[in-house]
């Protein structure tokens, strides 16, 4: 346990990330808790919490990644655990929110997904919900609970401006839908802002159909939220080169690369692929194209400055001023 501005503060960790979560105890300096998680033959889930909780705020940290069922059943099953244990409060620190690119009805007879899950947690016990970048910004309204949508952006634009030292840079969306991600990257970097018009004739696959903004003689870095199977990052990017680009770098926040992802990056047009440790993939370390920054200290601050009732805005707010380039 604990103490931090006279409250009993508790963090755990469950399967989906360790190693972030080793990171937010880390920087918020309170030790992650005991907590057994039993697999039964036929697939259910037990946990068993080793420590009382009783009185307590409770973190926990889990992506719902890939497994995404398990990985969510078992954040399920702790929350309901933590409440009937009477925890004071329960805040889910989920960096990756599983299932968020299914927001809507694309189609007449479609779930929404995304809002499911938002029930499902709340029904569980959850007080509060930290994220880092939704894929659709709607999704805090699926909530009638606190939900923090926290941007990488800032984080993945300081790599490039303290660490890369790059000029003469365009900034591009890979779609439309992408601009408001693209546009705070390029304020960040000072950069002009293109855009790629792509269309999915199926999911998971996409064709470029003309580039929005002037590349030519430029270093053109991609800014996305999610990279899945990395199609669109390596079209877009040969589209780029095409195009009369110098040089194609990328930049996203959730690296869930599907199947055969990463080998394909290696073999594409791109220089180098910026993410944050939002998903778990020990493959990442075996790329020579991938860099994975840690997203862990900023939320092991959030932590703190939710547990002293302090704004948690001026954390990122503060990431890309050049005193904190090294933090």
């Amino acid at each position: 346990m604990s103490i931090v501005d006279g409250k009993k503060i508790k963090l755990f960790a469950l399967s989906s990330n360790r190693a972030l979560a080793d990171e937010i105890s880390k920087t918020s300096g309170i030790e992650i808790s005991n907590v057994d998680v039993v697999r039964f033959a036929d697939g259910e889930i037990s946990i068993n919490i080793e420590e009382s909780v009783r009185g307590h705020d409770v973190f926990v940290v889990q992506s719902t990644s890939s497994p995404a069922n398990e990985h969510l059943m078992e954040l399920l099953i702790l929350a309901d655990a933590i409440k009937r244990a009477s925890a004071k409060t329960l805040t889910v620190i989920m960096p990756y929110y599983g299932y968020s690119r299914q927001d809507r009805k694309a189609k007449s007879r479609q779930p929404i997904t995304a809002k499911l899950i938002a029930d499902m947690l709340q029904v569980a016990g959850v007080d509060r919900l930290i994220c880092i970048d939704l894929h659709a910004a709607q999704i805090q309204g699926f909530f009638n609970v606190p939900i923090d949508n926290f941007p990488a952006a800032p984080l993945l634009a300081d790599y490039f401006l303290y660490t890369k030292h790059l000029d003469n840079l365009v900034i591009v969306s890979p779609d439309h839908g992408g601009v408001t991600r693209a546009r705070v990257f390029a304020r960040i970097l000072n950069a002009p802002l293109a855009i790629i018009d792509k269309r999915r004739p199926e999911p998971n696959k996409a064709e470029v159909q003309n580039i929005i903004g002037d590349v030519y003689g430029k270093i053109a870095i991609m800014v996305d939220d999610i990279i899945d199977t990395a199609g669109t990052l390596i079209a877009g990017a040969q589209a780029l080169m095409d195009a009369g680009a110098i040089k194609v770098y990328a930049a996203a926040t959730h690296p869930v690369f599907s199947g055969d992802a990463i080998e394909r990056i290696e073999k594409s047009a791109l220089c180098e692929i910026v993410v944050t440790d939002t998903i778990s993939n020990p493959d990442i370390s075996k790329s020579t194209k991938i860099t994975q920054l840690s997203i862990g200290p900023l939320l092991g601050q959030s932590i703190l400055h939710i547990v002293k009732d302090e704004p948690i805005s001026q954390i990122f707010d503060k990431i890309h001023h050049p005193e904190k380039s090294n933090q």
